[in-house]
C-alpha cells in the first residue's frame, strides 16, 4: 500500500466563524451539506451516504476555530481529514481550509469531491 499524500484546500466563505463553524463540527450541521446523515456518540461519529457508514473520531476540536477527525477504518496512522477556519488579520476575510489525504492516482478525484461539497455548503449557508 502507498503513503498517501497531505492536501489543503482553501475556500473563501462568506460567513461567520462562529455561523460557519455549525455546519462542521456538529453532526446536524455535517448532515445539511456533507452526508445524508450524521449521527455521534461523543466523540465518534457516524457518516451515512446512500445508505453505507463511515465512522470517525474527533481528535482535536476548537469551538469556532477547527475539527479534525480520524477514518475508523484507515489502516494509516498518521492521516485525518480537518475543517479549520481562517480569519485575515486586516480585511476579515473568511476562509475555510480543508486538509485530507488522499493516494497519488486519486489526488486530482479527492480534490474535486472537496470541491463540490464545498460548493454544496456555500449553497446551504447561502454564502
Amino acid at each position: 500500500m502507498t503513503a498517501k499524500l497531505k492536501f489543503e484546500m482553501e475556500f473563501p466563505i462568506m460567513a461567520s466563524p462562529h455561523m460557519l463553524y455549525q455546519y462542521f463540527g456538529s453532526p446536524s450541521g455535517l448532515s445539511e451539506w456533507f452526508a445524508d446523515n450524521v449521527n455521534s456518540r461523543g466523540e465518534i461519529y457516524t457518516f451515512i451516504w446512500n445508505g453505507s457508514e463511515e465512522k470517525a473520531k474527533v481528535l482535536q476540536e476548537r469551538p469556532d476555530e477547527k475539527i479534525k477527525f480520524k477514518w475508523l477504518n484507515d489502516g494509516e496512522d498518521k492521516t485525518f481529514f480537518e475543517f479549520k477556519i481562517e480569519v485575515d488579520e486586516i480585511t476579515k476575510d473568511v476562509s475555510l481550509i480543508v486538509t485530507d489525504f488522499a493516494e497519488e492516482d486519486d489526488l486530482e478525484e479527492a480534490k474535486m469531491f472537496w470541491e463540490n461539497q464545498i460548493d454544496e455548503l456555500k449553497r446551504t449557508i447561502g454564502a
